[in-house]
């Protein structure tokens, strides 16, 4: 029988285990999906009509395309609940106890860092800079025409002409550097409850290394040998 980490995180049967809430890249999945589609018509119709070697070739680079396009556009994602912080990365898979998660820096990229310093991007929520700026003009511009829209100054308000009109209220943050706010909260909250203790965990991602290396291995073998 097999005994327990006392550094591994202890469940506590009280309660249900609470939901993941999930964080992707909608850009980064809609380009992934596009480059997918491309290469795979590319490839497909090479494999069907090329002749020689290039159904080889085009082999190979759909073994080495297809899961580093997948690796940097599809996988990353970002799982959080009351416990823990897992990070899926391109080529990683990092699970970080609340209570190992010293802080969550946002400049130019998002990354946490783990109690022991080091530190992990987090690929699933990229910085957007423009929507920064974007949110930064549109406070700037509610806070100097005090919410009306252009041209609407000086006109009556339409009481009783339908719907009425309220002042649009500027967002406050980017939506990544909400999610990060967002993140920043639950590791405050949670860092010191006893299901949020244990040892940082790091997990390569063979299943993506592994083909991405064949194919690799293929295409040079390919060329070297033409």
């Amino acid at each position: 029988m097999s005994t327990p980490d006392p550094q591994s995180p202890v469940p506590d049967a009280s309660r249900p285990e609470s939901k993941d809430r999930i964080y992707r890249s909608p850009a980064g999945i809609a380009g992934g999906a596009l480059l997918l589609l491309i290469a795979g018509w590319l490839g497909v119709d090479a494999l069907i009509s090329g002749h020689g070697r290039t159904p080889w070739l085009a082999l190979a680079a759909l073994i080495l395309v297809v899961p580093l396009v997948s690796a940097f556009t599809l996988r990353p994602a970002v799982f959080a609940n009351e416990d823990r912080l897992r990070v899926r990365n391109p080529f990683r898979v990092i699970v970080l106890p609340w209570a190992q998660v010293a802080s969550l820096r946002s400049s130019y990229s998002n990354e946490v860092v783990a109690a022991s310093g080091t530190k992990y991007q987090l690929w699933a929520v990229p910085v957007s800079l423009r929507a920064r700026k974007k949110v930064a003009k549109q406070q700037a511009r509610a806070a100097g025409g005090d919410g009306r829209r252009p041209g609407s100054a000086g006109r009556p308000s339409p009481m009783g002409l339908g719907r009425s009109h309220q002042p649009a209220t500027a967002p406050t943050r980017a939506t990544t550097d909400q999610i990060m706010d967002d993140l920043r909260q639950l590791a405050e909250a949670r860092a010191g409850e006893r299901s949020a203790q244990g040892e940082v965990t790091v997990r390569w991602a063979y299943e993506v290394m592994g083909p991405a290396i064949a194919g690799a291995v293929l295409l040079v073998i390919l060329l070297a040998t033409g």
